[in-house]
């Protein structure tokens, strides 16, 4: 697709102009023909040369949520698809979003579906929102697809939320551990080095296991550095392959209460995706396939895709899925009772709100862990170096004392 910059005029000799995408010149003409403009001059659109920082033109998924509840309003209202794009892309205070709700509504004016126009901007609405904005036109209820796009958007976001602070909490208590431990190696046990190298006596093994591990810390920091960059460096390059994807994501899921966690969010993602999308009315071989690529574990996704397989054959959801061990029987036997009463949507969403509070006990169970151990590894850790540090000090007492 190439953007074009046009002007012209109209039958009654208005002077227009505007930007359209299409696939080439000869159909740019076709269609500015067919609302009778006499065009004057085309030129292909100049790429813009931009200097903003990477990531800076993301849409958050708070953004799109209020951008479709907001439209499903207006749609409802009976205001027309082109009107209530140009309110939409007025208020926008992101300017790439805006930049892509007018161009959104350059390519509806020129003819083309509220979908196809969405498809042409993959990074702002995925694949997910495409078929069901698709299924809502095809069915005469977008307002409808659309809030029930918001509302699946803001759900899933939450999740999300939920299962990063799981993650999180562990990841931010482990780093002030090390660097506390690291701060006092580096900086405090030194102080007692010079303290007891007139000691004379032979020091005690704890003392000189923590002085050691001074030691070596101050004299080859930059080896550590460059080991944990390498080692970080090294883990993201296995995962990227298919093994390594595979494997870490298995081990993801088999680690005690973390796993229980990114399971049940797993689940929780899965049934809410897969529940939108067929009850807005698109295909179940789509529907499948569209939640397998935001299932976000290998090991879910090819589950899924096991399942999309198993109802191509004639087969159906609930088989697969139980043969992959990833999700719980509760959870099965429901798809199969949702599957045999016509009702699978229904059941999916409830399976999806009783999950989502799953969810937050889990991450409630996960920290109620984690902080006693974190706190009996902290104290274990700075205790065992000032113990290790006052024993040459005791033993120093004691023959003064003797």
């Amino acid at each position: 697709m190439t953007t074009y910059v046009w002007r012209g005029r109209t039958s009654g000799g208005e002077v227009v102009s505007g930007e359209l995408t299409v696939t080439n010149r000869s159909e740019l003409l076709s269609q500015l023909r067919k609302k009778r403009i006499i065009v004057t001059s085309v030129k292909q659109k100049p790429k813009e040369i931009s200097f903003k920082m990477p990531g800076g033109g993301g849409i958050g998924t708070k953004d799109l949520a209020i951008f479709t509840r907001q439209f499903a309003t207006m749609i409802n209202a009976g205001l027309p698809l082109v009107q209530c794009l140009d309110i939409l892309s007025r208020q926008l205070s992101k300017e790439h979003f805006r930049d892509i709700t007018k161009k959104v509504m350059n390519d509806i004016e020129a003819g083309a579906t509220l979908s196809e126009s969405f498809r042409k901007h993959p990074k702002a609405f995925d694949e997910l929102y495409v078929n069901m904005v698709s299924a809502g036109e095809a069915g005469g209820i977008l307002d409808t697809i659309l809030l029930r796009l918001a509302d699946y958007i803001e759900k899933i976001e939450a999740l999300k939320r939920k299962v990063k602070s799981a993650l999180m909490y562990p990841a931010v208590v482990l780093v002030v551990a090390l660097g506390a431990t690291l701060f006092m190696l580096m900086f405090i046990i030194p102080t007692f080095a010079r303290m007891f190298s007139d000691f004379g006596a032979e020091l005690p093994l704890p003392t000189k296991v923590v002085l050691g591990a001074s030691n070596f810390i101050r004299g080859y920091w930059w080896a550590l550095l460059a080991g944990t960059a390498g080692f970080l460096f090294g883990l993201k390059k296995y995962y990227a392959t298919d093994g390594g994807h595979h494997r870490i994501d298995g081990l993801m899921l088999k680690m005690p209460v973390l796993g229980d966690v990114l399971r049940k969010g797993a689940v929780a993602r899965f049934t809410r995706t897969l529940g939108t999308l067929v009850s807005s009315g698109v295909p179940i071989l789509d529907g499948l396939e569209i939640t397998a690529k935001t299932a976000g574990n290998v090991i879910v996704q090819d589950a899924v895709m096991m399942a999309r397989t198993s109802i191509r054959e004639g087969d159906t959801i609930s088989n697969p899925l139980r043969q992959s061990g990833v999700f719980p029987p509760m959870v099965v036997q429901m798809i199969t009772v949702g599957e045999e009463t016509g009702a699978l949507d229904e059941m999916l969403t409830k399976i999806a709100d009783f999950y989502d509070e799953e969810v937050d006990s889990a991450v409630d169970a996960l920290t109620s862990i984690i902080e006693p151990v974190m706190i009996v590894f902290m104290g274990a850790i700075v205790g065992g170096m000032v113990v290790a540090m006052y024993l040459p000090i005791f033993q120093m007492v004691n023959v003064i004392a003797g």
